[in-house]
């Protein structure tokens, strides 16, 4: 009897242990050519990790990651990758045409292969030229996205090895994509045709209203629904900022607090104001409405302390300060070194695009304001290694002002100060040292900063 028992004991163990939820994905494989590791990537960025190349081009590594599209990036190529728990995915693929030669083998890798297809297909399908793309006329742009759809559903339906939920996700993920494309449309063919008051057919975008914009899975794991959630929204943001004539930023942040599903309602208030709290003209209110609005406590909690030291940069506050930074007119300069004057400080840096198109901007303004009681600044946080490349750049470009170089790139304690963490970035400070704006106008807002600095009156 006492034997019995044990044996049902032992029995009733084994098949708890064949049950035991399996929590991880293996993946592996071998490239050949290898001149750096991989890496895998959320789409997000909030998710990255290492994977070690061995000498023989051989890697092997365990994920712990949620279910869902990952990236795996070479260092210059970004290749699809599905992860679902228990799979055993093999890679391999040559360094020198990454993108050509990638291949996923093994147990679970059904999704990756299928998707890897699914973005060759659709390159082929489209080129790499947007502009050409978007420039096509309605009736022609509407009917090549419908052709891609189809295309694409029917490389879904061919493909074997796909769970039916995933299937069932990646179809509605298909016409998400498509819609997307659609949405995008009016202003990106108004950009490329140089038409600014182009307006879409009335029933262009007919398929929309079908549309719920509160499915917490296909947020949760359709990538084309989160982007056509955020067109949407933006898009409502942008007719409420007008309507109440309030800022773009809180519009956003209300738009948001709209939204019944809590896990997609607190998802896009956070991701926009992790960064956007930063860049707030008004941080009071806006700390306020996303407090209001949110109702998780961890991300509450991080705002907070976001809120708590941006204030120590708020208005009327002293200034951080810099020190001895080089200045490419010779020697080195402090912020100390103007004080008597209004600094207008502009961080940017040669790699910067959107740092770069501000530049013919700012010497308008530098030239307009010559004489005038205010110092222009420009700080580059360029690392060491791109030294002479900022001095070429300024000296070619012949660039105005005072252009001082960071002693540390963006862990410059200044730039860590005002909590820069992109850029271009404009600072106005008064005669005594005292902060106007941590987030001035930029100069190609030229009404705007000309009203500002009037208001301060310079």
């Amino acid at each position: 009897m006492k034997k019995t028992v044990l044996m049902l004991f032992l029995a009733l163990s084994l098949i708890s242990l064949n049950k035991k939820t399996i929590d991880y994905t293996l993946i592996s494989g071998v490239i050949t050519n290898k001149t750096q590791d991989l890496k895998i990537t959320s789409r997000n960025q909030n998710f990255s990790k290492t994977l070690k190349i061995a000498p023989d081009g051989s890697f092997k590594d365990t994920l712990r990651v949620d279910e869902g599209t990952y990236f795996i990036f070479d260092g210059k190529n970004y290749a699809p990758l599905y992860i679902e728990k228990g799979g055993e995915i093999i890679v391999s693929a040559d360094a020198k045409n990454f993108m050509k030669s990638i291949a996923f083998s093994g147990k679970g890798s059904a999704a990756s292969s299928y998707l890897l297809t699914k973005a060759r297909t659709r390159n082929q399908l489209l080129g790499d030229d947007v502009a050409a793309v978007y420039s096509i006329e309605e009736t022609a742009f509407k009917s090549k996205f419908t052709e891609v759809k189809n295309t694409l559903m029917s490389i879904l339906d061919a493909a074997q090895g796909l769970s039916e939920t995933f299937k069932s996700r990646e179809k509605r993920n298909i016409n998400y994509g498509y819609l997307v494309s659609l949405s995008k449309y009016e202003d990106y063919h108004g950009y490329y045709t140089k038409k600014e008051d182009f307006k879409v057919s009335q029933d262009f975008l007919s398929e929309m209203p079908n549309i719920t914009f509160v499915s917490a899975e296909d947020y949760k794991y359709c990538d084309d629904y989160k982007i056509l959630l955020s067109l949407y929204f933006e898009k409502q943001a942008s007719l409420m900022a007008k309507s109440e004539g309030i800022a773009d930023d809180l519009a956003l942040l209300k738009t948001y607090a709209k939204i019944q599903e809590p896990s997609i309602k607190n998802n896009l208030l956070f991701t926009a104001a992790n960064e956007g709290i930063t860049y707030s003209n008004d941080l009071q209110e806006y700390y306020k409405v996303f407090m209001d609005a949110s109702s998780s406590d961890e991300q509450k909690k991080i705002i907070t302390g976001l809120y708590e030291e941006l204030k120590k940069i708020g208005k009327g506050v002293t200034s951080p300060k810099f020190s001895n930074y080089e200045n490419l007119a010779g020697g080195t300069m402090s912020l100390d070194d103007l004080k008597g004057k209004f600094v207008y400080i502009d961080v940017w840096a040669t790699w910067c695009g959107p740092c770069k198109a501000e530049i013919p901007f700012l010497q308008k303004m530098e030239s307009a304001y010559h004489g005038k009681n205010i110092a222009f600044v420009s700080i580059s946080v360029d690392k060491a290694k791109s030294h002479d490349k900022w001095k070429e750049m300024i000296v070619n470009g012949k660039m105005g002002g005072i252009q001082l170089f960071a002693d540390n790139d963006f862990d410059s304690q200044f730039i860590k100060d005002y909590l820069i963490n992109a850029i271009p970035r404009f600072i106005l400070i008064d005669p005594q040292g005292r902060i106007i704006s941590a987030n001035a106008p930029r100069p190609s807002d030229e009404s705007a900063l000309t009203a500002f600095f009037t208001k301060q009156g310079i």
